[in-house]
């Protein structure tokens, strides 16, 4: 799918319609199938923050996909080593999380590229290339179709946006605002986090690039929209749940033994 068919391209539904997405952490496809019939449009399957492995994740890939949603994955690192196996599985594209210097943003990109513009070696035979039956063209053509994001989460990569967005072959940028305000030790709306998101945003407008985020509810997903953020992650199927079931379970407590 990637960022055309994910409609994470900026002005392809205007500022104010971002796509929407949510964080998978459980390794369960009935919570999955629940998240589509909810209308997301993606989701992020994170290895960085839970214990899912290689297998269960292309579980959730497969089922993702079945179910009309594009399918992107966190890794835990910047080490590169997943980014073969995770792309040949058939994974729309990858964020890699804490990308703090131009020379990490260009490893990453390069470990998702084929060579010889990257790293990355032929799998013709796996489910990217159809087991085979797309061929290699077919094959290569998957690479050029895919999600090259990652995550910037310090305020000094933050303030180098520029040199960033100049990494050929990156596709999209993720601001991470909760280890940016930690790892600076400032609020969101700190006057110069604030002035750089925006300029961030801009940039990336103005090149034509994604820019995303992540936030933890309704109210939050419609200030990042309106600040023209061009996708918006909302919550995650752990915290809806847990949400959920803490509220249903209050209120019956309440109710039987209030």
């Amino acid at each position: 799918m990637a960022a055309r068919q994910l409609r994470i391209r900026p002005g392809l539904r205007g500022p104010a319609e971002p796509t929407l997405g949510t964080w998978v952490k459980l390794p369960t496809l009935e919570t999955l199938e629940l998240i589509a019939d909810a209308g997301f449009e993606f989701v992020v399957i994170d290895m960085e923050h839970s214990p899912l492995g290689l297998e269960t994740v292309y579980q959730l890939v497969f089922g993702a996909q079945a179910l009309g949603m594009a399918a992107l994955i966190r890794v835990a690192d910047r080490s590169g080593s997943l980014y073969q196996r995770l792309l040949d599985s058939g994974a729309d594209g990858i964020l890699v999380p804490q990308v703090s210097t131009v020379e990490e943003a260009e490893a990453a990109v390069a470990g998702m590229t084929f060579a010889p513009a990257g790293r990355r070696g032929l799998g013709v035979t796996a489910r990217a290339g159809r087991w085979g039956l797309a061929g290699l063209s077919g094959y290569l053509a998957t690479g050029t179709d895919i999600v090259r994001g990652v995550q910037i989460e310090d305020i000094g990569a933050l303030r180098d946006h520029e040199r960033f967005l100049e990494v050929d072959g990156l596709d999209a940028v993720f601001l991470g605002m909760g280890d940016l305000t930690v790892s600076s030790g400032r609020s969101a709306d700190d006057p110069e986090i604030s002035e750089l998101t925006d300029r961030l945003i801009a940039a990336t407008r103005a090149r034509g690039l994604p820019c995303g985020t992540a936030v933890g509810d309704v109210a939050g997903a419609v200030a990042a929209a309106e600040r023209g953020f061009s996708f918006v992650m909302v919550s995650n199927d752990t915290s809806i749940f847990a949400a959920a079931v803490s509220a249903l379970g209050s209120d019956a407590i309440a109710r039987l033994h209030g």
